[in-house]
Parts: structure tokens; C-alpha cells; sequence
């Protein structure tokens, strides 16, 4: 028995009087499963429970597992057995009081009706639940109607007015599942987009992350944010490339070239990140059919972009290492030492993620490309350096700092319990270069020879360490 089929199981033996049903995403995603279109991806599971008051669901699932209120004036409850949590909430019903999504009146409680509580969700395809004891599915809006007709509706107008997030959980959604929002339903989040200027970057990113690592096509998603008006407040950037025309290996325009080079990439944060900002430095490079240094301006818009909507510092690092590093030469001439200096800016950690986001970028193009197959030889030659081991970092010389640090002592330039300065570094890196371009220096007479010819071109340290 699965861990959410013995959670339910509990929740309907502990509670006989009341009415027990799962909400939410699991239900949507459970009722596309039975139209044969079932989702990878497992959402939270989530149970309403009506008819008993808070305190008795509290003292009967603290008997069975760890609670925590997470929400006392919502009646959310955080139920954790075997590890596995889950939340549990009473029904509400809500009413906006201002602009934030935090801008609510709400109300919850055991006899507030089930419809009144899936009311207030954003979406028909999300207003939908199970009856645990049953298995019936609760539809009294039209959501499996929805799914069918692979369309995106609301309920109420105002939703979007309530909590503008909803624009891009809208785009998301319709991406995800492929559905097309109702024009009723495009109106009133086009009349709401400037709220999302109001929404906290971190739940903007999160919608972002769903999007780009959920949908098979996340250009849909785009594209409902463009024609609601709302990119303009997530990434103003991006629109900067509409009807910015590109040169002769170019179908498309700048946009419209971002748009697919993202669909063609893989369901990864970082890839897709990459895919869809690698060229928004082109509109500010612009001149004639040249783009010249796009990517250098691309990676810093990218990070300004990155940082204000609070993506993880490790992945905005990687994402800019790809659009810093996207316009790599392939060319068969280039020398084996030049291979290995390539391997050593990107590093082979992002060897991977580097040549398919290329691969994205040429299938984005809309043309045929007849490189005559010169980027698959680069990509074996690349193989080939990681097999024979060559050093590509200083961490793989074959002397150290401490070597470095006992040379200098010997040649005068340092006293005796000396701990290094910049100069050991800068000795080690011009190592680096030597093995670079013969990976046979690698041994530690030959590195020492090199680095007594280096520091002896060195002047004294101006420095307190030395």
C-alpha cells in the first residue's frame, strides 16, 4: 500500500462522521490520468476534511502522528506519520481586503459548504475533489470539462485582481497540460497584470521553476505572459527581443528564437534558464546583422534578471556561466591546448549542460545548419581529453602550494614560516598554463624548474606576509 492510499485510509477510519476528501492538484491530476494524459509529476496531496471542529482534529490525528498548525486563522495542519506529511485543512471561505495575496479576510470552519471552499481556488481544473470513501470525484464547476476541452477557465473574474500570481500559475498551468485560457479568462488577467509587480519575487521564481522544468513547451507559458502584459514585470528583458531580426542563419526573430531554443532544451532549471536568456543581450549588441559580445552583456543582464526575482545563487552562477561561455568555437583547427583551456573556463561540471543548450540553439534556428557534423567532432574530442585525465585545474599539478612556498624560501623571497600570499597562486596558475599546453609537464621536477623561472621574474612583495 502506497503511503498516500494508507494516509487516506487512516483519515476516513479516525474521522466516521465527517466528510474526508482529497483537493487540489492530486485530484486535477488524477482525473487527466483517467483521460489518458497522465502527468510525471506527483503533486503535494492535500485533504479537506468538513464536519468536525478543529480541536477534535487535532486531538485525534496528534494520536496517530506529529501535527503543527500552520495556519491557526486558515485551519491548515501539517500531519506527519512515517514520514510522510501531508496537509490537512477545515473548510474556508475567503474574502480580499486589499491588493496582496496576503490581503484576505478569512474565514474557516467544519460547516462552511465544500463548494463554497472550492469556490475560492484560482481554477475550474483545480475546483475538483475526491471523496475518500467513495472515490467519487466532486465536480461542481466544470473542471474535468475543462481538462477535456484542453481549456483554462476561472470561476470569478476577480481572482486574478485577488492574487495577481495567478496570472503566471494560469501560464504554468496551461503549459503544463496544454490548455488554452478562455477569452473571458485572458481578459481579466490582461486587467490584472500590473498587480504582478506586487507579488513577491520568490513565488514569481517558483512559478518560473514549474514552468521551465514541467512543461514539455514552456513557450506557451511565455507567450500567455506576453499577451496578458505581465512578462513585462517578470522579465522586461526578454521583450527587448521582439521583432529584433537576426542575420541569415536565423528563421526567426530574437523573441521567437528564445521561445524555441527553450522548448527544444531539456526539462532542467538551469538548461532551460540558460535557453530561454541566452541571446537577451542581442537587442543592446545590435549592429547590422552582428551581435558582438551579446553573450558578455547577456550574462550581466541574466544575473540583474536572475537576482531581483531570488533565484538560488548556485543556479544563477551556472546559468551564467552557460550564456557567458554559449558562443564557443567548434572549429577542427583549433589545437589540442586550446581544447583543454576550453574544458578549463567552462570546467567539466558544465561540459554537459554547455553542449546542449548549443544543441537547442541550432535545432531554434529553423534552418538546416551544415556545420558537416564539425560540433559532434569537437564534442568527441572534448570526450577524449576527460578520458586521458589531464590536468585542468591547479588542484590537479602534480606540486602545491606548500611546494611553491618552500621555493620561494630557498630563492630569498621569504622567510622561514612564510604562509603564502598571491604570489604562491599566480606561481601555481602559470603552472596551470605549462600543463595546459603539454599535459607530459605534469610531473614535480618539471613544475618545480617552472615555478623557480616564474618567481625569479617576479618582484619583491609590497605585502605584510612576506
Amino acid at each position: 500500500m502506497s503511503a498516500d492510499n494508507e494516509t487516506e485510509q487512516l483519515l476516513v477510519g479516525i474521522f466516521p462522521e465527517a466528510g474526508v476528501y482529497a483537493v487540489g492538484g492530486s485530484v486535477r491530476d488524477g482525473v487527466l490520468a483517467d483521460l489518458g494524459r497522465p502527468q510525471a509529476h506527483q503533486p503535494d496531496h492535500d485533504y479537506l476534511i468538513t464536519g468536525v471542529p478543529m480541536q477534535t482534529i487535532l486531538e485525534r490525528l496528534g494520536a496517530a502522528g506529529h501535527v503543527e498548525v500552520v495556519g491557526a486563522s486558515f485551519g491548515v495542519i501539517k500531519f506527519t506519520r512515517h514520514d510522510r506529511t501531508v496537509d490537512i485543512a477545515l473548510p474556508r471561505r475567503e474574502r480580499s481586503t486589499g491588493p496582496h495575496h496576503r490581503d484576505f479576510e478569512i474565514e474557516s470552519g467544519p460547516d462552511i459548504p465544500l463548494d463554497e471552499d472550492l469556490a475560492r481556488r484560482d481554477f475550474r481544473i483545480n475546483m475538483m475533489a475526491r471523496d475518500l470513501r467513495s472515490g467519487d470525484v466532486l465536480d461542481p464547476y466544470g473542471g474535468r470539462s475543462d481538462l477535456e476541452q484542453s481549456r483554462l477557465d476561472t470561476l470569478r473574474p476577480e481572482a486574478f485582481e485577488e492574487d495577481p500570481l495567478r496570472i503566471l500559475r494560469g501560464a504554468q498551468f496551461a503549459a503544463r497540460f496544454e490548455l488554452t485560457p478562455t477569452g473571458p479568462a485572458l481578459a481579466t488577467m490582461r486587467a490584472a497584470a500590473e498587480g504582478v509587480a506586487t507579488v513577491a519575487p520568490e513565488r514569481i521564481a517558483d512559478e518560473l521553476n514549474k514552468l521551465l522544468t514541467l512543461a514539455s513547451r514552456p513557450s506557451r507559458g511565455v507567450e500567455i505572459l506576453r499577451e496578458t502584459g505581465a512578462l513585462a514585470y517578470v522579465m522586461p528583458e526578454l521583450l527587448e527581443g521582439w521583432e529584433v531580426e537576426q542575420n541569415q542563419f536565423h528563421a526567426y526573430t530574437v523573441y521567437y528564437h528564445s521561445l524555441h531554443t527553450v522548448d527544444a532544451a531539456p526539462p532542467d532549471l538551469v538548461i532551460r534558464l540558460a535557453a530561454l536568456l541566452h541571446d537577451v543581450g542581442k537587442p543592446r549588441t545590435k549592429e547590422g546583422p552582428h551581435f558582438y559580445g551579446h553573450q558578455q552583456v547577456g550574462e550581466t543582464m541574466a544575473r540583474e534578471m536572475l537576482t531581483r526575482l531570488r533565484f538560488a545563487g548556485e543556479v544563477i552562477d551556472r546559468v551564467c556561466l552557460l550564456i557567458r561561455n554559449h558562443m564557443y568555437s567548434t572549429a577542427d583547427v583549433i589545437s589540442d591546448a586550446g581544447i583543454r583551456r576550453f574544458i578549463k573556463r567552462v570546467r567539466p561540471s558544465n561540459l554537459g549542460a554547455l553542449f546542449t543548450l548549443r544543441r537547442a540553439d541550432i535545432v531554434a534556428s529553423g534552418l538546416p545548419r551544415h556545420d558537416r557534423g564539425e560540433n559532434e567532432r569537437f564534442e568527441e574530442r572534448v570526450d577524449t581529453m576527460l578520458r586521458d585525465h589531464p590536468a585542468f585545474d591547479i588542484s590537479h599539478l602534480a606540486i602545491g602550494g606548500a611546494d611553491v612556498i618552500a621555493v620561494m624560501i630557498e630563492l630569498g623571497m621569504a622567510a622561514p614560516g612564510f604562509k603564502g600570499d598571491e604570489r604562491v597562486g599566480a606561481a601555481l596558475r602559470s603552472c596551470l598554463e605549462e600543463v595546459l599546453d603539454d599535459p607530459a609537464r605534469n610531473e614535480r621536477d618539471s613544475l618545480l624548474r617552472h615555478a623557480r623561472r616564474y618567481l625569479g621574474t617576479v618582484g619583491p612583495h609590497d605585502g605584510t606576509n612576506g
